[in-house]
Formats: C-alpha cells, sequence, structure tokens
C-alpha cells in the first residue's frame, strides 16, 4: 500500500489529478485509520490506464469511468461463469456416478440367459378357431 505521494510518483501522475480521479470514481483506493488514501499495486495500474486512455486514446473521463464500469462487470461476469462451469461439472459427475451405482445394484439382480431362438404362436381362446367355437355354442 502506497500514500498518494508514492502513488503519484509511481503511476506519473500528480497528487491532486489523484485525488480528482477518487473524486470522480475512476479509482478507489483504500483508507488509513486516519482516512488518508492508500493505493494498491493494482490501483496504480489502474491510474496509468486512465492516463494511456486519456493521452493516447482520447477518451474524456466519463468515458474512461464507464469503460473501467464494463471492464469490472465483466471480470465479475467471468467469476460467476467459472463459478457456474465448475458447479455444472460436479453436477455431471454426481449424476455419472448415481447412475453408474445404480447400474452397479441392477447387475447383482440380473441372470445371463443363453441366447435362444423361439417363436411362439398365440392362438386365443386356448387355441380353438373361431368356427370350433361357434359349433361348441350350438346354432
Amino acid at each position: 500500500m502506497f500514500v498518494i505521494s508514492v502513488a503519484a510518483q509511481l503511476s506519473g501522475l500528480h497528487a491532486q489529478t489523484l485525488r480528482g480521479y477518487d473524486r470522480l470514481g475512476l479509482v478507489s483506493p483504500g483508507r488509513s485509520a486516519g482516512g488518508g488514501r492508500r493505493y494498491s499495486m493494482r490501483d496504480i495500474a489502474l491510474l496509468r490506464e486512465v492516463q494511456r486512455l486519456s493521452q493516447e486514446e482520447g477518451v474524456n473521463l466519463a468515458g474512461i469511468k464507464r469503460i473501467i464500469e464494463l471492464e469490472n462487470e465483466v471480470d465479475m461476469l467471468r467469476g460467476q461463469l467459472a463459478a457456474l462451469t465448475e458447479e455444472l461439472a460436479a453436477a455431471y459427475t454426481a449424476a455419472e456416478r448415481a447412475a453408474a451405482a445404480i447400474h452397479a445394484s441392477y447387475r447383482n439382480e440380473l441372470v445371463p440367459v443363453r441366447q435362444q431362438t423361439a417363436l411362439v404362436v398365440w392362438k386365443p381362446n386356448g387355441g380353438r378357431s373361431w368356427a370350433d367355437q361357434r359349433n361348441l355354442r350350438g346354432p
């Protein structure tokens, strides 16, 4: 963590510029117990990116703020996607294990049967034809 003077030196910006960026919400450094700003290396990198976008790309501060917000949102969504992907993979693994356990339990109940070919002819009413049944009933 760096005090504002060191952060200004590392980022190549004036301390007053850092204060302005903090007020605009471009960079939000941590605070000490006394309320002084404390900049991390991530904050320094962000300050350098703000300076680059402003000077080299010609983006105004409102545009830079929106870019930073969108990048933060993308990072958050990537984290959520990674977490959901892991959760889905765990669910697939659990489902495969459950299916394997069920299949394993069936194997104990199944008995191998020799393969045979047979033809079975089914005739309703005990195998008698329709005409035979009519003769049994009478006219």
